[in-house]
């Protein structure tokens, strides 16, 4: 019965003077979503944005697709009024309860909204007679303003729009309106949940990842790909780096004392984002590390690896549960991927008793063992990446 949904956005609402730059990212995203599921039209108006469908579409699939759009707080399925006069405006309501509702044995509250000041009733006016209508027309429907089991609403701006169906969005801001940062991505839970999450509040992400052949398999890589295409359903294309990290870490593994090695390996892999990410035009580097889940991860640890970035680091995760990070990636369906158990290179290469408070000054000292080699081979490393275009 729906042939249009009508958009609702929250936090965008507040952005004053800018509020249209958000508007048309939104609308724009939406476009990009719908494009090959058919010829919808996307337009926006007064703080809504409209999407009328094409004749054959599918509904589920069209809910789908809008649910992965950042920027969206609300999906409403509506049904559309060329006209906004009264008589035929109660009319089509009833008609709209009589086609959606074959039982009608349910509470509900009437809400209105007029876009058109002009219009000559108000909104409380709207309701009362509306409502009125509804109860002579269907009089077993009973009215229940606090807790109503239906709400129907209607909108009156140029045309009318009637819906009593509100499905939430994923909120947040639309990509591309927050600059652009660089995902280290790994083949476990964490990381591809922190991506989705700085995405949420408009940024644009690119990905590396780090591997190890032949102690990673093609399987650990595959499984990366996998990720990142689940991930860019949300957040977009996305440039996946892969940089072959296996001469970097043999080298460290030799050189260095074996409880700092994951400490010196991650280090290693920041310069490296870093370099890739500025590169690429980026404004930060993103993580999915959180205090204490493992050595690498205790604050003193976590000093350490800052300590050789110039970008900002962004920890989307940093005070999340365990549990809290694997609810989110079972909501975005990562999770069955990134518990395939194929082994990313740090989990090949961790310490029995990895340091959990490493000393600055004992790291740099320790690196020192390195100068020989490390920035050949890092720039090896750089030199040899291959990029994979994930749409």
């Amino acid at each position: 019965m729906y042939r249009a949904f009508l958009i609702k956005y929250a936090e965008i609402g507040i952005k004053g003077k800018n509020r249209y730059i958000f508007e048309n990212a939104l609308r724009d995203q939406i476009k990009n979503v719908l494009r090959d599921l058919g010829d919808y039209l996307v337009t926006k108006e007064q703080g809504r944005i409209y999407i009328e469908c094409p004749k054959d579409y599918d509904y589920e699939e069209t809910i789908e697709a809008l649910k992965r759009v950042f920027g969206i707080a609300q999906i409403c399925p509506v049904m559309i009024i060329d006209t906004t006069e009264w008589e035929p405006l109660q009319k089509a309501v009833g008609d709209f309860v009589e086609e959606k509702y074959t039982d009608r044995n349910f509470t509900f509250k009437m809400e209105a909204k007029r876009g058109n000041k002009n219009y000559p009733i108000t909104s409380p006016e709207i309701c009362i007679e509306m409502g009125a209508y509804l109860l002579k027309r269907f009089p077993e429907l009973k009215v229940d303003v606090h807790k109503p089991d239906i709400k129907i609403m209607v909108e009156v701006r140029a045309k009318a729009y009637i819906y009593s169906e509100v499905i939430d969005g994923p909120g947040g801001m639309p990509v591309g309106t927050a600059g652009k940062a660089m995902l280290l991505l790994s083949g476990g839970i964490d990381s591809p949940v922190a991506g989705y999450m700085v995405s949420k509040r408009g940024v644009t992400i690119d990905a590396v990842y780090f591997h190890a052949p032949p102690y990673t398999s093609e399987r650990a890589k595959q499984k990366v790909v996998d990720l990142a295409k689940l991930i860019s359903k949300y957040t977009g294309p996305i440039k996946l780096h892969v940089i072959n990290f296996t001469d970097v870490q043999l080298y460290i593994y030799e050189k260095c004392p074996h409880e700092e090695l994951t400490i010196i390996m991650r280090r290693y892999m920041m310069k490296i984002a870093e370099q890739i990410a500025e590169e690429s035009g980026c404004l930060g580097l993103i993580t999915g590390e959180s205090i204490g889940q493992v050595a690498s991860q205790t604050l003193h640890s976590l000093a350490a690896t800052n300590e050789v970035c110039k970008l900002p680091v962004y920890r989307p995760l940093i005070a999340f549960d365990k549990q809290d990070i694997v609810t989110i990636a079972e909501k975005i369906n990562t999770y069955e991927t990134s518990i395939l158990p194929y082994e990313d290179c740090c989990t090949i290469f961790v310490a029995k008793h990895p340091v959990t408070k490493p000393s600055l000054k004992v790291i740099r000292n320790s690196e020192k063992a390195l100068q020989e080699k490390i920035e050949d081979l890092v720039n090896i490393a750089l030199d040899t990446k291959e990029t994979i275009f994930i749409s």
